[in-house]
């Protein structure tokens, strides 16, 4: 088990934003890469450019285009590689700062640790609340892309 801080990676969001989609916390690769879901083979850009028939090249502009933000529950954790099921002493995110900012924005979590993440640490202080998304991790593979892809259109509601 190793002690990993999410100080590299900062938050995607401007005044445009109209929705947040938070992760549990960055994988090893996408801490490597310093930007978020970096893993090859993780779906989550993927999903993105299948959802606005458009190829990504920029992903900051590309977030910043359709007033995506995007950012993770915790700031701080204990965890095993990027097991999800082993994170323990968790420091969140102060997720807060973006709602007060942007009071109407709406939350999406992707994936089920991220949410009850969310709803541990952060609902308390915020009271909003999210959408769950399926998880776009490598790891959930039992999830088809075309279902996928149909469950996370729903973002496309609030853009």
């Amino acid at each position: 088990m190793e002690h990993v801080t999410h100080e590299m990676i900062k938050p995607v969001y401007d005044q445009n934003s109209k929705i947040l989609i938070l992760g549990s916390m960055p994988s090893r690769k996408s801490r490597e890469n310093a930007f978020y879901y970096m893993h090859p083979q993780n779906r989550f850009w993927r999903i993105l450019e299948n959802l606005f028939q458009e190829e990504i090249t920029d992903k900051i502009a590309f977030l910043k285009k359709y007033h995506i933000a995007l950012w993770d529950t915790i700031a701080s954790c204990d965890i095993i590689g990027a097991s999800d099921a082993s994170i323990k002493n968790v420091v969140p995110n102060k997720i807060e700062d973006i709602i007060e900012l942007l009071p109407n924005i709406q939350i999406f979590t992707a994936g089920k640790t991220a949410d009850k993440l969310y709803y541990k640490y952060i609902y308390p202080k915020t009271k909003k609340e999210t959408i769950c998304l399926p998880s776009t991790s490598p790891a959930n593979c039992r999830i088809s892309m075309e279902e996928m892809l149909e469950k996370w259109s729903i973002i496309l509601n609030y853009l």
